[in-house]
């Protein structure tokens, strides 16, 4: 952890740095510096602290003039022996405001509050991580079909197509083989990898290898023909023929 002090009072600053070893032990801590100049010209050719604890009168002017020149995230708690610049203070990412002589205990709740905004902010992180990161979905690599008395186990590697006839869904694979599923259309095509396979209208879900001819059809659609079918209308709209195109060129 990299805290950095800003304190002009060498007494004032001696107190400082006792208090933050106790919290701190093993920071790395910068500073004392006692002037707006020298702590913005650190601040620019450094990494960013992740705690500072700041005087608000320096040498040269009012530290908040540092905040306004270096643009910075980094919690801040203030120390002053004035009480008039708390809602200025509270403006620019403080969060605690400590009066001179600075009492232990009000040292003891600022840094508590420093803690809990870290375990917040992390468990925030971890949150939107993990709500951004890509969720893996486990697509099926082999479908159960039935076939009279037989159970058979297909890899999908074998599956040619899946359609859908007055509401059944049927499997075929690459041999012509012909069998029932109980999922619908719509199921199956969230359980397979869309990589390998296209919804190609509300009848036909085909994979790659499945397709035999492309042509062009009236108002910008396109006609498909797909191996052992014995349908010659599969068309794909319009509004999928974008799709398609991009799912044959990746």
């Amino acid at each position: 952890m990299r805290i950095l002090i800003i304190e002009d009072e060498k007494p004032a600053a001696n107190l400082l740095l006792k208090l933050i070893k106790k919290h701190f032990g093993d920071a790395e801590i910068f500073g004392n510096f006692d002037s707006i100049t020298t702590t913005i010209q650190w601040l620019q050719e450094n990494s960013v602290p992740d705690l500072i604890f700041c005087d608000i009168q320096l040498a040269d002017g009012i530290s908040f003039e540092i905040f306004e020149k270096v643009k910075l995230s980094t919690p801040i708690i203030f120390t002053t022996a004035f009480d008039q610049y708390a809602i200025k203070a509270f403006q620019v990412n403080a969060i605690d405001y400590l009066l001179k002589p600075i009492d232990p205990l009000e040292m003891d709740r600022a840094v508590d509050k420093f803690k809990a905004n870290q375990i917040r902010s992390t468990i925030e992180l971890d949150v939107l991580k993990e709500l951004l990161s890509p969720k893996k979905v486990n697509f099926k690599s082999r479908f159960l079909v039935r076939y009279g008395e037989k159970i058979q186990s297909l890899p999908i590697e074998d599956i040619s197509f899946f359609s859908s006839e007055e509401r059944v869904t049927f499997l075929q694979t690459h041999e012509g083989k012909k069998y029932v599923l109980e999922s619908t259309l719509e199921q199956t095509e969230a359980q397979v990898n869309p990589v390998n396979f296209f919804r190609l209208n509300r009848k036909y879900l085909c994979s790659l290898a499945s397709i035999d001819g492309i042509f062009s059809y009236s108002n910008s659609r396109l006609k498909v023909s797909l191996k052992n079918s014995t349908d010659h209308d599969i068309l794909i709209s319009r509004e999928k023929v974008s799709g398609f195109k991009d799912w044959l060129d990746q």
